[in-house]
């Protein structure tokens, strides 16, 4: 059945979706593999969940903002699709689960009606771009920075240059030097400087969370404005040439930037330079004015006297802060484990219209910001959140817990991050309710070691793992102590301490706070009290806890089941290992060529040139495979390529293949460029068509040859 698709959507958008319906359809028919498809939906932000048949769908906001009508839009659509539930997660965006795969193309289609976009949200792309949810009210901010991550967001949309890399990468800029968007564990990260009256940006590069954090190094102390975005499109196409394909876990920008196995930042930095010839434009000028929030678009409320004079009390304290702009106050909301319902979620639009900006911001913390509330307006906000039960004080303190969904939802969640994280809340609540006003120590629980709760920025954090006692298997947490931002700025990695029974983890807290409290010096945080006593101090305070001898029953089973632990971890959608045919990767090819084509017809030379690079890099690829050549990364398969076929003869062209691909970023995107490469392109490809056709008559049985996806998505 045709899908309708609304005048109001974009004609690419238009585009995007009909195919993904189409591809629905051609993979249901099985004449498109399971490994290529999936491969093409992530892209569109339809990833697979831990349940059988259903997908996640991930939006893609920058920096989180969203309207109330688009919030609306977002909560009716989890009503009609989904289970009612919208996820805010620390990447600044909402997820809806539960989704059936027919379903998603309609889904984006009605999201996109209300400027919603789901492309690129997940798999190797850019993903979602994020910033200090203050950026524009920030007291310390030198500037504004949302305008350069509007611009970066639409450029990198759709970009060829990003849309099939070895990883994802990460973007985010903060307000200012307190570095409250963690830039530090970002691949490109931006904090805005003013050198001699001229806006910039210091930036850092290849940070990271995982398995293997890395803090990001600083490629400049002051990079003007104009400049940051032809340094980032020079440093993706560099990600994407010499980016490590093969060995996921070693495919981020981090492990590019690694002195002893990577190119190094020096040799990084050389090699964009060298890059930027080929970029669309050498500069990218953004001109804007500071808007002014017009006071009079307001609705004053009628004098209110709050419902709960204690609590409102705490929560102006703790949950509302002064802008830049005199007069006017932001107001933090804590959302329970990142979730709000349908139902909440209009209600709240309806509660706050008027009352505040139409400019509601997801924050990293997995909570909510309101903008431009004014004093009198501040007892009626109050009132109507608290009725909302979302006026809940101590937001980013230390019991408004990060959690990602873990084992809810998650194929590669080991345990169960968000019931530990409701349970450590009440504690919190219950026993140190004068530490909730202190919000200087943070916890962060992640449901595996990849970190999507954090948890390797966290004072106190904990990611899922698992203890053998015997024949039984206890559900356990690795305990990391000592993450987060100083407050001059400066980004820590937690240390790995000691791991322990998941039910022991709310003791563990209890000591380490008590530790604290009892034994810190005046003023003394809590990362520099971590730091003065040293790892091995609080490994010593928790080992009792590991002692597996004086375990209950009850242990053995994971916060919020009943029965015993079994670990269940599933592939990650970003980190399988399937099969794919070499006629796919042909097929992948052609495909670039079309896509050439089509650029270059609608003047965009740059994007073509991309799309002909591409061709040649697959190509090259296909045949690389087809004899059992390893491909794990681009320079590799180019330089494999000359040297195995072209040098060798047996592919006979008139030119030097590595020459011909590598002069990309020796000219310029001009028309005339792009129509030679195009055509040389097309004439490779053809003959490496026939060079398969060659083996395949010499042995018929090659047709079904299969090849390792890891070397497949390179």
């Amino acid at each position: 059945m045709a899908l309708v698709i609304d005048d109001a959507v974009s004609k690419e958008a238009k585009k995007d979706i009909i195919e993904l319906q189409d591809k629905i359809r051609k993979f249901r028919l099985g004449t498109i593999d399971e490994e290529g498809f999936k491969l093409f939906r992530l892209a569109r932000g339809v990833y697979g969940q831990r349940q059988q048949g259903v997908q996640m769908i991930r939006l893609k906001m920058p920096y989180g903002k969203i309207t109330g009508e688009q919030l609306v839009r977002i909560a009716d659509l989890s009503d009609e699709f989904s289970n009612g539930n919208l996820h805010a997660t620390t990447r600044q965006n909402f997820q809806l689960h539960y989704v059936t795969l027919e379903d998603s193309p309609k889904l984006w289609a009605k999201l996109e009606e209300k400027g919603v976009t789901t492309r690129e949200a997940c798999g190797n792309t850019v993903r979602n771009i994020t910033a200090s949810a203050s950026a524009g009210i920030d007291p310390d901010e030198p500037f504004n920075v949302i305008p350069y991550v509007e611009e970066t967001f639409k450029f990198f949309l759709r970009n060829p240059i990003c849309q099939a890399m070895g990883r994802k990468v990460k973007i985010a800029f903060s307000s200012s030097e307190k570095d409250s968007a963690f830039t530090y564990i970002h691949d490109f990260g931006f904090i805005p400087k003013i050198q001699n009256g001229e806006k910039g940006f210091k930036v850092v590069i290849g940070g990271g969370l995982g398995a293997q954090a890395m803090i990001a190094k600083t490629a400049y102390e002051f990079l003007p404005a104009e400049d940051i975005i032809p340094f980032m499109e020079a440093g993706i196409r560099v990600f994407d040439r010499y980016g490590e394909r093969e060995k996921r876990h070693k495919a981020r920008m981090k492990f590019l930037l690694d002195e002893k196995r990577g190119l190094g930042l020096e040799g990084y930095l050389k090699l964009v330079e060298e890059e930027k010839k080929a970029n669309k434009t050498q500069k990218f000028f953004i001109d804007y004015d500071e808007p002014e929030f017009n006071k009079e678009s307001l609705t004053i409320a009628d004098a209110a006297t709050p419902t709960d004079e204690t609590k409102y009390q705490n929560w102006l304290e703790q949950n509302v802060s002064e802008q830049k702009q005199k007069g006017f106050y932001s107001v933090k909301i804590k959302l329970p484990l990142g979730n709000i319902s349908s139902k909440d979620a209009r209600k709240f639009v309806d509660a706050i219209k008027g009352y505040v900006a139409d400019d509601i911001r997801i924050t990293v913390n997995q909570g909510i910001l309101l903008r431009y509330a004014v004093k009198e307006n501040l007892p009626h906000l109050f009132n109507v959140l608290n009725t909302l039960k979302l006026a809940e004080p101590g937001f980013d303190s230390i019991a408004d817990i990060t959690a990602c969904p873990g084992t809810d939802t998650c194929n590669l969640g080991v345990t169960n991050s968000t019931a530990l994280a409701t349970v450590l809340e009440e504690m919190l609540i219950e026993q140190y309710p004068h530490l909730v006003k202190d919000s200087e120590i943070k916890i962060k629980i992640s449901g595996c070691m990849n970190a999507c709760g954090q948890h390797m920025i966290a004072n106190i954090g904990f990611h899922g793992s698992s203890i053998k006692n015997g024949n039984l298997v206890i559900p356990a947490m690795q305990v990391v102590i000592g993450g987060g931002v100083a407050e001059n700025g400066q980004g820590f990695i937690a240390d790995k301490v000691i791991k322990l029974p998941s039910k022991r983890i709310p003791a563990a807290v209890a000591n380490l706070l008590e530790d604290y409290e009892e034994n810190r010096l005046d003023g003394e945080y809590f990362n520099d009290y971590y730091q003065r006593n040293g790892k091995m101090y609080f490994y010593g305070l928790l080992k009792p806890l590991a002692n597996v001898e004086t375990l209950d029953q009850a242990d053995y089973s994971d916060w919020g089941k009943t029965e015993l632990f079994e670990p269940e971890i599933g592939v990650g959608e970003c980190a399988a290992v399937t099969m794919d045919v070499i006629t796919t990767v042909l097929a992948d090819a052609e495909e670039k060529i079309d896509l050439a084509a089509s650029t270059l017809e609608n003047g965009h030379f740059a994007d073509s040139i991309y799309h002909s690079y591409a061709a040649f890099v697959i190509g090259a690829k296909a045949i690389l495979l087809s004899e059992d050549k390893i491909c794990n990364t681009h320079i590799g398969i180019i330089k494999d390529f000359q040297e195995q076929f072209v040098d060798s003869n047996k592919i006979e062209l008139k030119y030097s293949f590595e020459e011909t691909v590598l002069a990309i970023n020796k000219n310029e995107p001009s028309e005339d460029f792009a129509k030679e490469n195009l055509d040389l392109a097309v004439g490779f490809l053809n003959k490496v068509i026939e060079y398969r056709g060659k083996q395949l008559k010499e042995d018929v049985s090659l047709i079904d040859k299969k090849v390792v996806t890891n070397f497949y998505t390179a």
